[in-house]
């Protein structure tokens, strides 16, 4: 008897539930049209299931250190090492491949002293990092550690002045800030604890994207460039058309020191996509739209159709609001950009900074044929917009901002020599932040809490701890700016010039960008 209960259990509980699932599969591998599903029903399964874990072994186990694209594993360790520990400090030599073509800084033969630099270290301010106590093979042990640390700003003599000709111009210590990201495209934790960081940090600043102005980018004091996209979400009627009421009633806002039209993004020239599941109340409120409703913004503003347009829209706005305004574009090439240049000299109006976007730059949801095939790189599209500006005689009239995985202190230092006198990054801040590059950030849940809205997953994102984090990492790129300014004979970060960049072909063969691209005569 009681083998036959034995027997009756070992069935139940060991043989039948595999047989029940393996059944269940067998039948529902008849029902989709996937060819290798329907032939081969079980492996066909297995095959899907490794399709969709393959990202994920590729990123931890499969993947060299430095193959990962958009960034590889060797960029994303770089970015946790500085926000969370405050260093960068690597062991055995880089992992780049040095025998590929690539830009390089050429550093001087007597470098400047740490004593010798221009910078304003004078006042220390509160900081917290993790150290580790105890590293083993599952776990690691670590505690978290309050210091007074150095800001890394620029001297008062090396202040950048954005608007200068503006009742109200925006005066900047520092070089590095947060690129554009819109409440709704990213949830509020993250806006929250990346307002937090940057403020900490000074000097610094973030953008809020084409979605409007919302509470959660004003709460922490940090300078706000407020972008306005060709939606014109949160400076809109109710007809949707631009007012210049809402636009004045943001302008009259104290940390709102800039504003932006967006032209172009790097990753989605097309125009902005959010989905209805991620338009709660609060975003809504901010963009101005329905609840619930997937909004898309064209890829131009509906009334502005040439330079001229353009121009005298950005004059309308730097004078009711008295504050700079800028725009961001994706460079093409030269000519596209010249009827704008002469447009700026016949009016005498010009923006008061120009954001370029490299292609390389990233988007929450776009089109790949957007990503892979539409604009120019940063590094080229820099030399030619500032090229373009010395030919015609304007380079002093504006500044320029360079975004496009510009995450690193070389590579911002190399957008700097290029051109660029301030630097943006949008995912260098999500690293930052704990963005694991999950690739998720279309579906509204990510495991992170960065790219949603759904107050479940942001819960993952604890704003108190984080924007310690991203006060790091700021800090810590500003010093390895500062350390490799020395380390080219110069005394601040704002003395990058092209002859301070050499180019490697894949032959071996250098030049120095200088001599590649010399600067043109007015």
């Amino acid at each position: 008897m009681v083998h036959i209960v034995l027997m009756v259990i070992l069935i139940a509980i060991v043989i039948l539930p595999p047989l029940i699932f393996f059944s269940y599969m067998y039948a529902l591998s008849k029902k989709p049209k996937h060819s290798i599903i329907r032939s081969h029903p079980f492996l066909g399964w297995l095959r899907y299931l490794l399709e969709k874990l393959g990202p994920e072994f590729r990123q931890y186990w499969f993947d060299n250190d430095t193959e990962g694209k958009p960034f590889s594993r060797a960029d994303f360790v770089g970015i946790v090492y500085a926000a969370k520990y405050r260093t960068d400090l690597i062991s055995f030599g880089g992992r780049r491949d040095y025998e590929k073509p690539g830009f390089y800084l050429s550093n001087a033969m007597f470098p400047k002293l740490t004593s010798e630099l221009r910078v304003d270290n004078n006042r220390m301010i509160p900081g917290k990092k993790y150290v580790i106590t105890d590293e083993g093979l599952f776990t690691r042990k670590e505690k978290f550690v309050e210091e007074q640390v150095k800001p890394w700003l620029l001297d008062d003599d090396d202040v950048i002045v954005v608007g200068g000709n503006r009742k109200n111009p925006w005066r900047l210590k520092g070089m590095f800030g947060a690129s554009a990201t819109s409440y709704g495209a990213v949830g509020e934790h993250y806006i929250q604890s990346t307002g937090s960081g940057a403020c900490m940090a000074g000097g610094s600043w973030i953008n809020t994207g084409e979605g409007g102005v919302a509470d959660v980018h004003l709460a922490s004091g940090v300078d706000v460039i407020s972008q306005i996209g060709p939606g014109m979400f949160g400076f809109r009627d109710g007809s949707g058309q631009f007012s210049i009421e809402e636009y004045k009633h943001r302008a009259k806002v104290q940390n709102i020191k800039a504003f932006e039209l967006k032209f172009h993004q790097g990753a989605k020239i097309r125009g902005g996509h959010l989905e209805g599941s991620k338009v709660t109340e609060k975003v809504a409120a901010a963009r101005l739209v329905p609840v619930g409703k997937t909004v898309n913004s064209p890829n131009r503003f509906e009334f502005l159709t040439n330079p001229m347009e353009a121009l005298r829209f950005i004059s309308t706005l730097q004078e009711e609001g008295g504050k700079p305004v800028g725009i961001k574009i994706v460079v093409g090439d030269p000519k596209r950009l010249e009827p704008f240049f002469h447009s700026m000299i016949e009016l005498d109006i010009y923006p008061d900074f120009i954001t370029v976007d490299g292609s390389e730059g990233g988007s929450g949801a776009t089109f790949k044929a957007m990503a892979d095939g539409m604009g120019l790189p940063l590094f080229s599209a820099l030399l030619i917009l500032d090229d373009i500006a010395r030919k015609f005689g304007v380079r002093d009239r504006f500044k320029i901002f360079a975004s496009g995985k510009l995450i690193t202190p070389d590579k911002v230092a190399i957008a700097l020599a290029l051109g660029a006198d301030c630097v943006n990054s949008a995912r260098g801040f999500m690293m930052a932040n704990g963005c694991i590059m999950a690739m998720q950030c279309h579906t509204g849940k990510c495991p992170t809490g960065i790219t949603t809205t759904d107050s479940k997953y942001q819960a993952a994102l604890a704003p108190e701890e984080k924007q310690w984090r991203v006060m790091n990492y700021i800090l810590q790129l500003r010093e390895g700016l500062f350390s490799l300014a020395a380390a080219c004979g110069l005394e601040s970060p704002r003395g990058f010039r092209r002859e301070h960049v050499v180019f490697t072909n894949e032959s071996g063969q250098s030049v120095r960008i200088v001599d590649l691209f010399p600067y043109p005569e007015s």
